[in-house]
């Protein structure tokens, strides 16, 4: 099986990203600016989503996304719409543990879904689609992460509190029957510590309730101009194998980006895996001789039909090309690698 992580790349002409955004990667909240306003602008968000949808078909890719394509920032576009968040006075703050300094919104009051935010979304993935589905939300420790806590007592009591509040919109969206609810993690790597002690518990929070196959992404990182990769190698084996115990049914790891070894698997032996074995940058295309051997090896260690090839992280960074040749490349390498096991 294949599958994407979430975002694929959006057009200019629909989405101009601000220059702050640009240069540091985090100005939550003023990322960027539609070009268009009204009924034009939900047009042609519709026609992005078909767009992203139509690249994944073509590619072969099993489980498809609408490429996050309504989305201004996979995480703003969910907090930003529930009660309790002030998006109008941003204030700095250091987050990814002390990688990055960021401006974010603040967490003024309780957290509180108010509705619905992502189900006409989804609704219309399903419509457009020929194929099972996935949908994203962001995750509780990077959203207390990225944002500055000014109501709750600590990070653990908002973290729950967020939990409650997008479980909520995942039981609206398991009703409309997706494949995958997945939840984008990316602070795990840097705080595995808070892993342990709380953030286990508020995933399974998240996912309580949930009919379609519950998915975490763990981010090895995005590349960012002028600021080093912190090796999360050491952080790993203990989130793998703290996952192992969770409620969670499928595990997003990437690994080929940071070259990790695949012998890491055998810390999580009762789950999925989507393996991440093309690196979201323009700067090489994996072949699918590479990806092929790279999914072999994955399967030393577990059973290939607990093993879905998909890319290291969201595709948004990319350009829209490149994007499709990866993707093209890991359906050709999944099925190189399934030829060879048999």
């Amino acid at each position: 099986m294949t599958t994407v992580v979430g975002s694929m790349p959006k057009r200019q002409w629909l989405y101009k990203r601000s220059k702050v955004a640009e240069r540091s990667g985090y100005n939550y909240g003023k990322e960027g600016a539609w070009t268009l306003d009204g009924e034009a602008l939900s047009r042609a968000k519709d026609d992005a989503a078909r767009v992203a949808i139509r690249v994944q078909e073509r590619a072969g890719i099993d489980i498809i996304s609408d490429g996050e394509q309504r989305r201004e920032h996979y995480l703003t576009h969910l907090t930003q719409n529930m009660g309790g968040f002030d998006y109008k006075n941003l204030v700095e703050k250091t987050i990814r543990g002390g990688r990055s300094r960021a401006m974010v919104g603040q967490c003024v009051g309780p957290i509180e879904h108010k509705g619905a935010i992502t189900i006409d979304d989804l609704a219309f993935l399903k419509k457009e689609a020929d194929r099972p589905v996935k949908v994203t939300l962001p995750g509780p420790m990077t959203v207390v992460d990225s944002t500055f806590n000014d109501f709750y007592d600590d990070d653990r009591d908002m973290a729950f509190a967020w939990a409650d509040a997008i479980n909520q919109e995942a039981r609206l969206l398991d009703a409309l029957g997706p494949a995958m609810i997945q939840f984008d993690e990316p602070t795990f790597s840097r705080y595995p510590d808070k892993v342990l002690e709380w953030g286990i518990e508020a995933l399974n929070r998240c996912v309580a309730g949930i009919k379609a196959e519950t998915v975490v992404h763990i981010c090895y990182g995005y590349p960012r101009p002028g600021t080093p990769k912190r090796p999360i190698v050491d952080s790993y084996p203990t989130i793998i194998a703290a996952l192992e115990k969770s409620e969670i049914d499928v595990l997003a790891l990437e690994f080929e980006g940071a070259n990790l070894d695949p012998a890491l698997l055998k810390a999580c032996p009762s789950k999925k895996v989507m393996f991440g074995c093309v690196f979201n940058s323009d700067a090489v295309l994996e072949t699918p001789q590479h990806i092929a051997g790279r999914l072999l090896k994955a399967a030393e260690y577990l059973p290939p039909e607990q093993i879905l090839a998909a890319p290291d992280c969201g595709l948004a960074p990319m350009s829209f090309d490149s994007a499709a040749d990866k993707l093209g490349n890991l359906v050709k390498g999944a099925e190189l690698a399934r030829k060879k096991v048999g």
